[in-house]
């Protein structure tokens, strides 16, 4: 006789007791590989249960292999090993790191939320999810072909890109495509600039790219010390450098251009950071551009700043060998992007209100620049260096005879001010850093915020 303890006014139903019962004794050997369970009928008679509970408890022991039903002969168990194990000790969840409330924020992935176009972006998206059914389908893996070719036109009239739209693919953010970029180059070194972004050596090598730091001066990043490097890739940001906002003139892309062409294998990766931003000229091309559409470099940009970074769509162009190559490892890949925010982005280009909302949000930003340098002049005097003026969206403020960076920044954070020091950014060598000086993102700051913030630096920097 089986012992199957059954609890009547458990809310478990009776054959799921039943079930566990039966299965944590064939677990654990109590009844042994090869015996003969009672009937059906037999079992629900010893329980005072029906019929139907049994068999359902019965089935679902058949179904995971429990048992073994034999027509005419019975249910018959089946050896199964003990799989119960000690209760583990729950785990001990990680703290979360909590912002702390600042009154001042000027982080340099901040954007100005109250700029975005909610009108028009939402009524695009309102029209496509009516009209345009056949977006909940998969699209093309490498972006909507419309999508690309609006993306086209945008990059050779305003970037100077040369590109088909069949060498772009689009995705969701620089990040993600920086590593599938580098998935394809592996085994090589890649050079990174120094002071930079540090995520992009972490997106690097986690990927599986060995990185080397490349330190940068005036023009950029040094060409003789890459060579010297050994590196076979070189990721670069020519247009505005992050975080010192130096723009690689014509005669250094060049010598660029000529170290990446020198041998085979060599590819220069330019991630297009801030260019669209230039408050005196008009950007400068690409260096993709330069070397053209069947040159050496990898061109990558985003919307984050134009738009918002929790868009998340960015666009990569690939030489036409990498795009191969591309297309071999990552063909079944399906797109990471949402067709409705492909589609919605695709109209905000070709009906004309792309360049329009950035012309608008770059008198905004360059006014709230020369309003923060003279406010911050006005409180901690005509000496004090700002960098960086004209073009991005990020200052470089020194303050002469200050009490060192590292002290700026503890001054300001007890203030309730977020900001960070240049020698953050340097991944080797941060003795060769400029002293007293620090990074000033502007973009999420408000106007109004704008005095206030200046008093509040002047007396933490007094």
């Amino acid at each position: 006789m089986l012992r199957l303890p059954l609890d009547l006014d458990s809310a478990t139903p009776l054959y799921q007791q039943i079930y566990t019962s039966l299965a944590g004794q064939i677990r654990s050997g109590q009844i042994p590989a090869g015996t003969r369970l009672p009937g059906k009928r037999a079992l629900a008679g010893q329980l005072a249960v029906a019929v139907n509970t049994v068999d359902g408890a019965y089935q679902m022991l058949v179904a995971e292999g429990y048992l073994e039903a034999r027509p005419r002969s019975g249910f018959f168990v089946q050896a199964v090993e003990d799989t119960v194990t000690p209760a583990a000790p729950p785990p001990v969840p990680l703290p979360e790191t909590e912002e702390p409330a600042w009154t001042f924020d000027l982080s340099t992935g901040s954007v100005d939320t109250d700029l975005f176009p909610f009108r028009t972006w939402g009524r695009i998206q309102k029209d496509l999810l009516y009209a345009a059914p056949e977006l909940l389908s998969h699209g093309h893996r490498q972006g909507d072909r419309d999508l690309r070719e609006a993306l086209g036109d945008y990059l050779a009239t305003y970037r100077g890109v040369v590109c088909t739209p069949e060498q772009i693919v689009v995705g969701a953010g620089v990040e993600y495509l920086l590593g599938l970029t580098a998935r394809l180059l592996q085994g090589e070194a890649a050079a990174i600039e120094n002071p930079g972004y540090e995520r992009v050596s972490t997106i690097l090598t986690n990927s599986g790219l060995r990185c080397l730091c490349v330190d940068i001066d005036r023009n950029g990043l040094d060409v003789g010390a890459l060579e010297r490097s050994g590196a076979a890739i070189c990721c670069v940001t020519p247009s505005h450098h992050f975080p010192t906002g130096v723009t690689m003139p014509a005669g250094r892309r060049g010598q660029l251009l000529r170290w990446a062409k020198a041998k085979p294998g060599r590819y220069i990766i330019e991630d297009d950071y801030d260019a669209e931003f230039r408050f005196d000229i008009r950007p400068l091309p690409s260096l993709q551009g330069l070397g053209g559409q069947d040159g050496p470099v990898i061109y990558l940009s985003t919307f984050s700043k134009s738009l918002a970074p929790s868009i998340r769509i960015a666009c990569m162009v690939l030489p036409p060998e990498l795009l191969a190559r591309y297309r071999q490892t990552y063909g079944r890949y399906a797109n990471t992007v949402s067709r409705f925010e492909q589609q919605t982005l695709r109209r905000f280009f070709t009906e004309g209100h792309f360049t329009r909302n950035l012309s608008r949000i770059q008198r905004v930003y360059k006014a709230r620049m020369e309003k923060l340098c003279a406010a911050l002049e006005a409180a901690l005097g005509t000496d004090i260096v700002l960098s960086g003026r004209h073009n991005g969206l990020h200052l470089l403020l020194t303050l002469p005879n200050g009490p060192g960076e590292e002290a700026m920044v503890r001054a300001a954070a007890a203030a309730g001010v977020k900001l960070t020091g240049l020698g953050a950014y340097y991944m080797e060598g941060r003795e060769r850093c400029p002293a007293n000086t620090v990074v000033l993102g502007y973009a999420g700051l408000k106007d109004r915020d704008i005095p206030a913030l200046a008093q509040t630096l002047r007396a933490a920097w007094r």
